[in-house]
């Protein structure tokens, strides 16, 4: 189980990898443009934060795919994950590199049809896109786990990276119908701390520990220290200060 966050800004990302709850990072080119850097200045980034699983996603037809997925395994190594779509060339591209040994996100998956065709070409991931399914309505979980239950029947290594999260219900759901990873915006992975419930108790155990001091308080305000509860015993007995 694997937590992704899916962003370009590198500042959000540093803030939370110290945590040792993210496990990677996914972008895309909006993402990138939304950032105002260039692609390749955020993976180096990535890479000196220690981050260990970095999608890259790469254009164009299939030759110019393969030949910018080669060129950024080569220069960025293991943590370089690249991420084409779900197309004819974008699925020839997944086939050669992973031949070579190169991780593969296979993005834009939309049913299983299609995540049986990335397993078929290597894909190291697929990401089906839940946000997006349930917009068109069609139940983006129910997507999630039929794929799994194809992985599982047919014995597929490939794992399930759930992508387009709009809640924290969904990054759970997500988990419980199959996903190995779940990748999402920075708000959804800080929403992910919260309840009400643990608000409430939190303020509980906060107000009660508050009335525990003060409690402590009072009774040190009216009971000596030991070593004048002692001094005095021994001038009650005549002793000099010398006893002690």
């Amino acid at each position: 189980m694997k937590i992704f966050l899916d962003t370009a800004e590198t500042s959000t990302i540093r803030e939370h990898f110290p945590t040792g709850l993210i496990d990677g990072v996914t972008t895309n080119p909006t993402l990138i443009m939304k950032s105002g850097r260039d692609p390749e200045d955020v993976y180096s980034e990535l890479v000196d934060m220690g981050v260990k699983d970095i999608s890259m996603e790469v254009v164009g037809d299939s030759d110019e795919m393969l030949s910018e997925g080669l060129r950024l395994a080569k220069k960025f190594g293991e943590v370089a994950t690249i991420k084409v779509p779900c197309t004819r060339g974008g699925l020839g591209a997944c086939k050669e590199l992973s031949n070579e040994g190169i991780k593969v996100n296979v993005t834009l998956i939309f049913n299983a049809a299609q995540a049986i065709l990335s397993a078929k070409a290597g894909a190291t991931y697929v990401s089906p896109f839940i946000g997006r399914l349930d917009d068109n309505s069609v139940a983006g979980l129910e997507v999630v786990r039929s794929i799994s239950e194809v992985y599982r029947v047919q014995n597929v290594q490939t794992q399930i990276l759930a992508a387009s999260i709009r809640d924290v219900y969904k990054v759970s759901r997500a988990f419980w119908n199959g996903a190995h990873v779940v990748t999402m915006p920075p708000k959804i992975f800080n929403g992910m701390y919260n309840h009400i419930l643990t608000d409430k108790g939190l303020q509980l155990f906060d107000e009660d520990w508050a009335e525990v001091q003060h409690l402590k308080d009072q009774r040190d305000a009216f009971e000596p220290p030991l070593v004048a509860q002692q001094f005095n015993v021994n001038l009650k007995h005549g002793k000099d200060l010398d006893a002690f």
